[in-house]
């Protein structure tokens, strides 16, 4: 069997742990860099499911630290205490790829291959399409068509629309950053986001925290495939549904 830090060493290569936000907790979650593991499962989430159905011995690489803040107590009852019991019981290992994922690669799946823009440009969490200059309308269209949902929050500040900005998860306190006449096109679109936006004339269409990311096992998976590393893919359901 390999070992943990085998496997840490080439997400490292292939997407730095050190671009990550001062806030994030990307990097070694769970375990030791030199335990053995059995096998790799990658997920966005890891849910109690996927913690419950595991094998002993797993390595299990996430795109959202099961950790992100300090932990004051470690409660087995409630999220995450109830997962961390299962999985230091077992034996598994989690890695987590989270901003410095979405600086290498994840922005650009959202934009370029889940949502078809190119002539993209990277300006730090945030992929730009400059000069797109397409109706808001339009724009919406294309992003509900992409993303297969017949509604989404937005805030329409202008029928036309020059500039484009993509940040995945949870990137709408980032669109002050954005002129007039730009749309960001992110997840977590809040109330006083949406007025703040609207006064400076800035559009913005929630396409979720969940669609913006839901590409993330796939792809490190593929990676790993390239490297010789079998991995399963578990998917992970929205847990907030329009009804």
């Amino acid at each position: 069997m390999a070992l943990v830090k085998e496997v840490l060493e080439v997400l490292n290569r292939l997407s730095p742990f050190e671009l990550q936000e001062s806030w994030d907790n990307s990097g070694l979650n769970v375990g030791s860099g030199n335990s053995e593991f059995s096998e790799i499962i990658a997920c966005l989430e890891i849910t109690l499911n996927i913690a419950l159905n595991a094998p002993q011995n797993a390595l299990i690489i996430t795109h959202h630290p099961l950790i992100f803040k300090p932990l004051k107590t470690l409660n087995y009852e409630v999220y995450p205490g109830n997962i961390l019991k299962i999985l230091i019981q077992k034996n598994i290992s989690v890695i987590s790829m989270h901003t410095n994922f979405d600086k290498t690669h994840l922005n650009k799946h959202f934009a370029r291959t889940l949502l078809g823009f190119d002539g993209l440009i990277e300006k730090g969490l945030m992929i730009v399409k400059e000069n797109a200059n397409i109706e808001f309308d339009a724009l919406l269209e294309k992003i509900k068509s992409s993303l297969g949902v017949g509604q989404l929050a937005c805030v329409k500040s202008s029928p036309m629309i020059k500039d484009l900005a993509f940040v995945c998860g949870s990137g709408a306190s980032m669109f002050s950053s954005l002129k007039a006449q730009s749309c960001l096109i992110t997840g977590d679109v809040k109330y006083h986001d949406a007025m703040i936006a609207q006064s400076l004339g800035i559009s913005l269409i929630d396409a979720t925290h969940y669609y913006s990311e839901r590409g993330f096992a796939l792809i490190v998976a593929e990676i790993l495939h390239s490297f010789d590393y079998l991995v399963t893919i578990e998917n992970f359901k929205n847990p907030l549904q329009i009804i």
